[in-house]
């Protein structure tokens, strides 16, 4: 439960929760003209900043929108929000603001809605979580982080009411990625993921997590993954800024593995913390 007495930053101005509207002719509320973006802290610091904040400039320009604030603008706002030294998530959205009518086209001389705050994040079963598969019922430009989440959480909600965390989505007979998270799995030995192109959103935690196999030697391959392989694979694993390295036990009722977090996820994940604590201690 978010407190309503929250501080959050709306339009240049820091108020409470409940203090802060919007007009009902704003787009975002409209049309989901918008894009968002979440971003963890660690320790009082934001974690990964820079690239967050590189893809936020991408989903603007993929609206067509210019960057509202500065990457210094950003970081001041961000730490008056910030409390303590918990971990935290920032959540911010961008609109395309308020229109003076509904209409479809692009409004001129409006300025953007601009929304952020701050909130702990949820504890992370590290004992694994079970999913279902889907049918990818998304549009074709995923890789925009937009506002517009109507079939993500349509399908999130299917996974939930089957009494499991996350929903991964098929397309053309290949899993691409979970309705809030990247999508990895290990065959062979070695860890797969899916290539970056329009239809997955470019996650920064998926990024880190290449990085950190590349760093570590660990056998990888960017490709795309068939539906048949994801349900044969050893680990399975969801990654999101606020879940981090999430691996999956059970998939579409079967156990996936031993049914239990797998050696490679074990080690992945170490090393994932490691990075977290680099930052708490910087």
């Amino acid at each position: 439960m978010i407190s309503q007495d929250l501080i959050v930053y709306l339009n240049g101005e820091f108020l409470p929760l409940h203090q802060a509207k919007v007009s009902v002719l704003d787009r975002g509320f409209l049309f989901g003209d918008g894009v968002y973006e979440v971003i963890p802290v660690y320790g009082g610091k934001p974690f990964r900043l820079a690239e967050h904040l590189e893809r936020l400039d991408n989903s603007l320009a993929g609206i067509r929108m210019d960057q509202p604030l500065t990457s210094e603008e950003w970081g001041d706002m961000f730490a008056r929000l910030i409390q303590g030294m918990e971990d935290q998530q920032i959540y911010l959205q961008i609109t395309r603001g308020v229109g003076p009518k509904r209409d479809h086209a692009f409004p001129k001389g409006v300025a953007p809605t601009v929304f952020a705050m701050c909130t702990p994040i949820a504890p992370i079963p590290a004992s694994g979580v079970k999913a279902i598969t889907v049918p990818d019922i998304r549009w074709q430009w995923c890789h925009i982080k937009a506002v517009t989440l109507l079939a993500n959480v349509l399908q999130r909600q299917q996974a939930v009411e089957g009494g499991c965390a996350e929903a991964i989505l098929i397309r053309d007979g290949f899993a691409l990625e979970g309705a809030a998270s990247n999508l990895f799995a290990v065959l062979d030995g070695v860890l797969l993921t899916p290539p970056k192109g329009n239809d997955i959103l470019p996650g920064i935690t998926r990024d880190l997590v290449v990085e950190i196999a590349q760093d570590n030697h660990i056998p990888l391959e960017q490709r795309k993954i068939l539906e048949d392989e994801l349900h044969n694979a050893e680990e399975v694993w969801l990654t999101s800024s606020t879940r981090e390295v999430l691996p999956v036990i059970e998939l579409d009722g079967k156990t996936v593995g031993k049914g239990q977090p797998g050696p490679l996820w074990l080690r992945m994940n170490a090393l994932y913390q490691e990075h977290k604590e680099v930052l708490r201690k910087g």
